[in-house]
């Protein structure tokens, strides 16, 4: 009897570059005895959509995820983005285009939840969506108007469920009602994943300096499910430190 196989056969990459402006050597930064990048590969694995494997320029972090008995690939490292670095991965990775859809976990999540990930896949269910993403509610108050916090402007199709009109970093949509947090972990039709990549910057993107931007001006349709959490994203020391105390304060609820 021949195998059914799902309509979702998804591949997760974590993209991770070792190069960082404001926290040198970040995949590395030690977290509770462990380098940072181990903590969102664990994370993504427990998520248990797909295969997980971390796309790096750095050999000393491939060998690391190797030793923690995970699968890491080379990539350049001139990419300008994460986008463009897992799509190389995906060339060398599947070539035989086995999986078509491909689940971006940014490498600076460590406490990223496991339901966070699979959440992502939802609104692939439907086939005009081309890419998902994730979005939270803004609960506090510097959020609403600080630039570091991107939101999301969109049409509720469904409860929870947007369809992306736009992307910003300004206070949007002006006047009364809630504000949506913008969280970046993508899940990409491998087909959309192709066209975004060769597209060049658009000028929306270059603007905001939002890579997403690129795809709905290009007509591209982004569609958004609404989480309870926002994983820290680590930029910077004090981000490290942040994400340190969290992920303390997970341990001893466990």
């Amino acid at each position: 009897m021949p195998t059914v196989r799902s309509p979702l056969r998804p591949l997760v990459l974590i993209p991770a570059r070792l190069a960082a402006t404001r926290l040198p050597r970040k995949p590395l930064a030690d977290i509770h005895g462990e380098p940072m990048i181990l903590h969102v590969w664990r994370r993504a694995m427990e998520a248990g959509v797909g295969p997980v494997v971390v796309a790096t320029d750095s050999g000393e972090v491939a060998e690391i995820v190797a030793g923690a008995g995970g699968q890491a690939i080379l990539t350049r490292a001139d990419h300008p983005s994460g986008s463009d670095r897992i799509y190389e991965a995906l060339q060398t990775l599947d070539p035989d285009q086995d999986f078509n859809v491909i689940v971006n976990v940014q490498g600076d999540l460590p406490t990223v939840e496991a339901t966070v990930v699979r959440a992502a896949l939802a609104p692939l269910q439907d086939p005009e969506v081309d890419i998902a993403t994730l979005v939270a509610e803004i609960t506090r108050e510097e959020e609403r108007t600080s630039p570091d916090a991107v939101k999301m402007v969109g049409a509720e199709i469904a409860p929870g469920r947007f369809r992306c009109l736009y992307f910003t970093r300004a206070t949007a949509p002006h006047g009364t009602g809630p504000l949506h947090h913008h969280i970046g972990l993508y899940a990409y039709r491998r087909a959309a994943l192709e066209r975004f990549v060769k597209l060049p910057p658009s000028p929306l993107e270059r603007r905001e300096r939002l890579e997403q931007l690129r795809a709905l001006e290009a007509g591209m349709r982004i569609d958004a499910v609404k989480v309870d959490t926002v994983p820290l994203g680590v930029d910077t020391p004090e981000d490290l430190e942040r994400a340190r105390q969290m992920l303390i304060y997970v341990a001893e609820g466990a």
